[in-house]
């Protein structure tokens, strides 16, 4: 898809924005999983979330082949959008995002914080989805889709520092929404010649990347009723199936119950709070810890943007 040269440019495209984000070795998870566990720290970008650099990366591209591009549109269920409303109000391009009904009253908070005009539309991602792309054509905009070349490369920037920030891994867990995390980790791993083992995690309840992967072909799932919005999906992406089948060992899945608990592990062990999606990593570790134990693992942190209300019901159980 790009080589290392172009990658690297992303890499500067991104830091000219915001520093590298941390990775670190948690001696508290090392103890709580028997492996040494490296975490990249994601939640530590601008929006909270590691999707903003995919976006920064699209309007580079954007703006440099469309200048008079009258404005924006997709759908998310948060990260994704928060990700172009920072970067499109860099680029003084008008964002427009659609959320399905019912979506965090946080997230969608922060998206018009950043600037965006918000939709809301349908009962999950996939219906908002469609609607974007009816938005873009009757409106004139670009729709800017979850899964996108550009999207990964710039995704691919924090493969590109945790590869070279930390010593070399034996594994590395990342998370799977519509694809872009594990597919820029594929990309990178790749470019550098590593030998780290990629392995991708999704909920139990939205699992139609974990159903494909086996049937070896696209399986859509009838619905993604998990609270880890960050993989609330039911349609894989062709391109990034494809990518992910060539590149990744495996993909496992984990329940909301699971990853409550790694909420509370990263909490205890470490003081950072994670959203779902975030947490999934480490549960997956946390379930094949006797698998992992004495390797090198690194796990994303992918995002931390899970509302309060969330978290006291499902991780604290208020």
């Amino acid at each position: 898809m790009f080589d290392l040269p172009a990658l690297e440019e992303a890499a500067r495209l991104v830091h000219a924005v915001f520093p590298p984000t941390p990775q670190y070795a948690w001696p508290l998870l090392a103890a709580r999983t028997g492996a040494e566990v490296w975490v990249k720290h994601e939640n530590h970008t601008p929006t909270g979330a590691f999707k903003v650099r995919g976006g920064l990366t699209y309007f580079d591209r954007l703006k440099r082949e469309r200048p008079g591009v009258a404005g924006v549109v997709s759908a998310t269920r948060g990260n994704h959008g928060q990700s172009l409303a920072y970067a499109g109000a860099r680029a003084a391009v008008p964002v427009t995002i659609v959320v399905p009904r019912g979506n965090s009253v946080e997230k969608n908070a922060a998206m018009r914080a950043f600037g965006a005009r918000l939709v809301e539309h349908g009962e999950d991602f996939d219906a908002a989805r469609i609607e974007a792309m009816r938005i873009a054509g009757a409106e004139g905009l670009e729709f800017a889709p979850s899964f996108a070349p550009d999207l990964v490369r710039g995704v691919a920037t924090y493969a590109l520092e945790l590869f070279r920030g930390a010593p070399p891994l034996d594994a590395l867990y990342v998370p799977i929404g519509l694809g872009s995390g594990i597919c820029g980790c594929i990309m990178a791993r790749d470019l550098l010649g590593l030998p780290t083992e990629i392995i991708g995690v999704q909920s139990t309840e939205a699992d139609a990347y974990a159903r494909s992967f086996a049937a070896h072909r696209v399986v859509t799932v009838p619905s993604a009723n998990t609270r880890a919005d960050g993989m609330a999906t039911r349609i894989p992406d062709p391109a990034a199936l494809e990518m992910i089948r060539r590149g990744a060992s495996r993909i496992i899945t984990v329940t909301d119950a699971e990853m409550a608990a790694a909420i509370r592990a990263y909490w205890q062990d470490t003081h950072n709070l994670a959203e779902g999606a975030g947490a999934a990593p480490l549960a997956a570790l946390l379930q094949e810890a006797a698998r992992m134990r004495g390797r090198r693992v690194a796990v994303i942190l992918c995002g931390g943007n899970i509302d309060l209300a969330l978290f006291r019901e499902w991780v604290l159980g208020d």
